[in-house]
Order: C-alpha cells, then structure tokens, then sequence
C-alpha cells in the first residue's frame, strides 16, 4: 500500500497539507478535495473546520489513521468508502459492500418528485413509495424525510443492502415511516402505491470495463450492470409497474447518459406516456417520469 510521509506534521492543518501534496503527485483530479474531506473525517471534524481548527496538534492516533486512509485512496479506494458514509439530501448515509455509493446526480430524482409527493399528500393525507434497488436507502429516505406525510417501501435483491438500508433510517430518525424487504423487483408485491422510484443498474455490460477503478474496484457490480444495453431493470420494472400503481401513479427513474430513448420506448411499449424529462447539474437527461397513457391499463408484457 502507497502511504503518505506524515511523520513531520505537527498540526492537523500539516497533515492536511501532506494529503494534498500526495494526491497531488499521484494525479488523483480530486485531489484537493479528498484530502479536505479525509483529513477533517479522520480528525473528527466539519469540513470547514480545517480552516480554524487547523492549529489542533495531531497526537499519533489521528495521525496513525490518517496514514492509513490516505494509504487506501492512493490504492484506488474512493474517499467516502475510506470514511464509511455519505452525505445524500442533506441525509448521513452509511455505506457497505452491498450498497453503490449514492452520487449527487441521483439527487435530481428527489428534486423532480418531491413536488408531485408533497402534491399526493396534501390530497390523501398520505403518500405511499416504492423505492427498487434501494442501497443505502437513499431515495426513499430522502423523500419522507423531507414529506412527513410519506412512507416508503424499500426492495433489494441483497439481503445486505436491505439492513444498510434499515439501519439509515434508524440513524436518521426515519424507521417508523420506512420499512425494506428482500425482494426482486415487485414480484413478491401485492400493495399499490402511489410512487414509483428507481435507481436500477443501467450501465451496458460491456461499458463496465471502461469505468474507473473507483467504481469497478468498490460499488458492487450487481448495482452497475444493465444487460447488454442497459435496459434489463427499465424492462422489469415495466413490465410490474402498471398493476402496482394506484390511480394516477407515476413511475420515475434515472437512466444513464443517452438513455432517453431506449427507456422511454420500453415504458411506451407497457402503456405509459412519458411526463418529465428532468437534467442534472451538468445538463445531461437523468431523470424521466411515467405515467399511464390515458384510457390504458395494458396487461403485464414479458420483455
């Protein structure tokens, strides 16, 4: 393991100075910001203050830790794997093996359907949420987090993933609105729900090699790979959602870069007509809403 020389630094603030200095050299493009984030995680400490705090003197178990974290990103592990959460919505998220790292991309799916959640609410009294391929929970618990009117049912295939989930809605105050099984998809499903929501693997198997070893190395391959186009869960999950809606449910999903089309034909192809198209902060499509065509209630496709 390549491990930093921060036998000279006295204060947290050198060692800081050391992990920048170190990622630098070896050419991580974020470097900067990893060792801010790294050196205040370690040390216990807010981001921001590194910059006031950065006198405090560096006794050798802080600076023992910080060798070692600073050691794992040089090897290629990414930073919030090294510290074991992640800030999602504003939400301290716990992270395991079983679980993809969530990205700020994925928090456009929360911008786009928090306003039609807080819109069902207000007309029921409540709104009811199926969160598939949950992860860390991320989606779901960032929605009735921010509708206390909202409750959320969260569905993995890994029985790993399901008790990282569970345990982020204990530590987020959340567990008493936010329940998750081990599942596949919507099979097992019988309830109807107000709200659809996905994050599912949409990447094309033969794309994956192509990714960087942050994400090969560390986010589990079953969360990445799409099928040969990408398009596996988006046909899956058609093919359940329309007889797990409630009257004027909706679907939304993300989907990877140029994946408008292929998607949307899928969901077209089960009876549902496209409602939003939704970017993130880089510009680029992430985000599409469904919901059923009028006059249409189509039976369950096999794709």
């Amino acid at each position: 393991m390549n491990k930093p020389d921060l036998s000279g630094a006295r204060t947290i603030g050198e060692a800081w100075l050391g992990l920048r200095l170190a990622f630098r050299a070896a050419r991580i493009e974020t470097a900067d910001l990893d060792a801010r984030l790294l050196a205040a995680g370690v040390a216990g400490l807010e981001p921001h203050q590194l910059i006031t705090g950065g006198d405090i003197v560096l006794d050798d178990d802080v600076r023992a830790r910080l060798v070692d974290a600073a050691g794992r990103r040089l090897d290629g592990m990414p930073v919030h794997r090294i510290l074991g959460e992640r800030e999602f919505y504003g939400l301290r998220l716990g992270l395991s093996q079983a679980t993809l790292e969530p990205r700020p991309d994925t928090e456009t799916l929360v911008d786009a359907v928090l306003p039609l959640v807080r819109q069902v609410a207000a007309a029921k009294g409540s709104c009811s949420i199926v969160d598939l391929g949950i992860g860390t929970g991320a989606i779901g618990l960032a929605l009735i987090a921010e509708c206390p009117q909202a409750r959320c049912l969260g569905i993995d295939i890994s029985a790993e993933a399901v008790e990282t989930a569970l345990e982020n809605a204990r530590r987020n105050d959340l567990c008493e609105r936010y329940h998750a099984v081990v599942g596949n998809w919507l099979s097992d499903v019988e309830a109807r729900f107000d709200l659809i929501v996905s994050n599912p693997p949409y990447i094309p198997t033969a794309d994956l090699a192509l990714l960087a070893r942050e994400v090969t190395e560390h986010d589990p391959a079953i969360a990445l790979d799409g099928g040969s186009d990408g398009g596996d869960a988006y046909r899956a999950i058609a093919a359940q959602a329309a007889d797990r809606l409630e009257q004027g449910g909706h679907v939304a999903l993300e989907i990877g870069i140029g994946q408008n089309a292929l998607v949307s034909g899928i969901f077209a192809g089960a009876g549902f007509e496209t409602t939003g198209i939704f970017a993130d902060l880089g510009g680029r499509e992430r985000v599409l809403l469904f919901e059923m065509a009028t006059g249409q209630r189509p039976t369950v496709q096999d794709f």
